[in-house]
C-alpha cells in the first residue's frame, strides 16, 4: 500500500484480534505489540537502522472524541560502518567523509583565532585518511578555494598550504557556502558522510546579509543532500542566525566562546562524522481521514527532514493525533514512510511506517496510565519551547537574570530526569553565565540546546 495515499478508515480496521485480519484489508503483518511496533531489518542485512513506534496507551476511547501520541524512534545500529571492500578492521571501520571545510578569514580573525583555526585544519587532515575526500573554502569580502576537493594522500602538502591563510577585510558568509556546497558536489558518492564544517566569528557585512535570504540558501544546500555545521567563534557572531541556519541545514551547532577551545570543536565534529550511518533521513507521514495531526505539523499530513543519525544515536519524534467520535475495533489511524541514505549499504532504503490503535468502550484501558517514554519524549520537544522562550526573555529584558535561573532550571531538571545529559550539561553552563552576568554567552549556549532538543537526537 502506498503511505501517502489518504487512508479510508473503513478498510484500515484490524478485525478480531492482533494477527487475525482479514486479508483483504490492510494487515498487521506476524505477532503484534499493540503499544510497540518495531520495523527492522533481518538479521544479517547490515541496515543501519531499525524503527520502533510505540503508542501512548494500550487503548483509546472509542464512540467519542479522544486524542493520543505516538512515539517513532529512528535507532541507528551499534554495529561498525564498513568501507566497501575493506576488510573490518583498525581505521577502516568508519564511515568515509566527502568534507569541506569553509572558514571565515575576515579581519576579526587575525591573530590567536586565525591560528587556532590552522591548528584545527591540520589536526582534520590528521585525523582523515586516503579514503576521504577534504575540501577547504575560505571567504571575507571574496571567496576563495583554498584546496578543491581531494584525497588525504599527501597531509604535509595540505597542512603547508592552510599555514599561508592570512586574515582579510569583511566577511561574505553566503558566497562561502555556496563555493563550499560546489566542492562538495564535485565528487559524489553515496558512500559517504557530507559535511560542510562553517566557522565565522562575525555578522555577514559583505553579499547577500538578509538573514530570511541566508537561512534559505542553508535549506536549499541541505535539499541537495548536503548537511551543514556552524561554528560561532567569539562574541560578536550573530547566534540566532546561525542556530536558524543550522536548524534548516540539519546539521549542528557549536558556541566556541574562546579561541584555545577551536581544535577541540572541530574533533568532536569529525569523529561525529565517521560514525554517521544514514543521512538525508526524510519522513512522510498521512493521517486517515478521519483524524487530525495536531503535531509535528497540523492537518493530515507532515513531511519531515531529519538529522543525521551517527552509530549509536537515536532519534525520537513525537506524533500528535486528534480522533472524532469512532467506532470500535482495532484502527490503523496514520501510515508513513522514511527514506534514507545508508552508508553501510552505499544505497537508499525506505521503511513503511503504521500507526495503529485500538478504540474501546472500557473506560479502565483508555484511561490507563501514558506511557512513560512516550510522555517523557513529548516533554522534552516541549523543553525547545520552552528554552526559546527563557532566551527571547532575556534578550528582550522581559526576564531578569533570576527568573530566567529558575526557567532554566525547571528544564535542566527534566533533561536530567529524561537522561539528557549532553543538553542538561549545556543548561549548566549557560546558568553559570548568567550568575557571572556573561548573558550574551548564556544565550549562545541555549542556542545549541534549542537545536539539538528540536532534531529529537540523543545517545542510545
Amino acid at each position: 500500500m502506498d503511505p501517502t495515499t489518504r487512508l479510508d478508515p473503513n478498510r484500515t480496521m484490524l478485525t478480531g484480534a492482533p494477527g487475525a485480519v482479514d486479508p483483504m484489508r490492510t494487515q498487521a503483518m506476524g505477532a503484534f505489540d499493540p503499544l510497540k511496533t518495531t520495523g527492522m531489518a533481518p538479521m544479517g542485512t547490515g541496515k543501519g537502522l531499525r524503527t520502533e513506534i510505540t503508542a501512548s496507551r494500550v487503548a483509546t476511547m472509542a464512540n467519542g472524541p479522544a486524542r493520543e501520541q505516538f512515539l517513532v524512534e529512528f535507532i541507528a545500529e551499534g554495529v561498525s560502518p564498513t568501507m566497501v571492500g575493506v576488510p573490518s578492521s583498525g581505521a577502516s571501520t568508519r564511515t568515509p567523509l566527502n568534507l569541506c571545510l569553509v572558514i571565515d578569514r575576515s579581519g576579526s580573525m587575525e591573530g590567536p583565532p586565525l591560528d587556532y583555526v590552522k591548528q584545527a585544519c591540520a589536526y582534520v587532515v590528521d585525523m582523515m585518511g586516503p579514503n576521504d575526500v577534504l575540501s577547504i573554502v575560505t571567504f571575507e569580502e571574496t571567496v576563495d578555494v583554498l584546496m578543491p576537493p581531494q584525497r588525504v594522500t599527501n597531509k604535509q602538502l595540505i597542512k603547508d598550504g592552510i599555514q599561508r591563510l592570512v586574515p582579510g577585510n569583511t566577511t561574505n558568509l553566503y558566497d562561502g557556502l555556496l563555493l563550499g556546497a560546489q566542492q562538495v558536489m564535485a565528487s559524489p558518492d553515496p558512500g559517504r558522510a557530507t559535511r560542510l564544517v562553517v566557522l565565522t566569528d562575525g555578522d555577514p557585512t559583505a553579499g547577500i546579509k538578509d538573514f530570511t535570504a541566508l537561512v534559505a540558501h542553508a535549506g536549499e544546500i541541505k535539499e541537495r543532500g548536503i548537511t551543514s555545521t556552524f561554528l560561532g567563534f567569539g562574541p560578536d557572531y550573530n547566534e540566532e542566525l546561525l542556530h536558524a541556519m543550522a536548524k534548516r541545514a540539519g546539521g549542528n551547532y557549536y558556541y566556541i566562546p574562546r579561541p584555545e577551545l577551536i581544535p577541540e570543536v572541530f574533533r568532536t565534529e569529525l569523529e561525529k562524522l565517521m560514525t554517521i550511518v544514514a543521512r538525508n533521513l526524510q519522513l512522510e507521514v498521512k493521517t486517515a481521514r478521519w483524524v487530525t495531526m495536531r503535531a509535528p505539523g497540523h492537518g493530515d499530513s507532515a513531511n519531515l527532514q531529519l538529522a543525521d543519525l551517527e552509530r549509536g544515536s537515536s532519534l525520537q519524534q513525537v506524533f500528535d493525533f486528534e480522533f472524532a467520535n469512532h467506532p470500535l475495533g482495532w484502527y490503523r489511524v496514520a501510515s508513513g514512510k522514511l527514506t534514507y541514505e545508508d552508508l553501510l549499504r552505499s544505497q537508499t532504503e525506505s521503511v513503511a511506517l503504521d500507526f495503529i490503535m485500538e478504540f474501546t468502550a472500557d473506560s479502565a484501558r483508555y484511561s490507563a496510565p501514558v506511557d512513560a517514554r512516550v510522555s517523557g519524549a513529548a516533554q522534552v520537544a516541549l523543553a525547545s519551547k520552552a528554552v526559546e522562550k527563557t532566551v527571547m526573555g532575556m534578550k528582550t529584558g522581559i526576564l531578569s537574570p533570576m527568573a530566567a535561573v529558575a526557567e532554566l532550571q525547571k528544564t535542566q531538571a527534566l533533561l536530567l530526569s529524561e537522561g539528557r545529559t549532553v543538553e542538561a550539561q549545556e543548561v549548566t553552563m549557560a546558568l553559570r553565565a548568567i550568575q557571572s552576568g556573561n548573558a550574551g554567552e548564556a544565550e549562545k549556549t541555549l542556542m545549541g540546546t534549542m537545536l539539538q532538543l528540536d532534531q529529537g537526537k540523543k545517545q542510545t
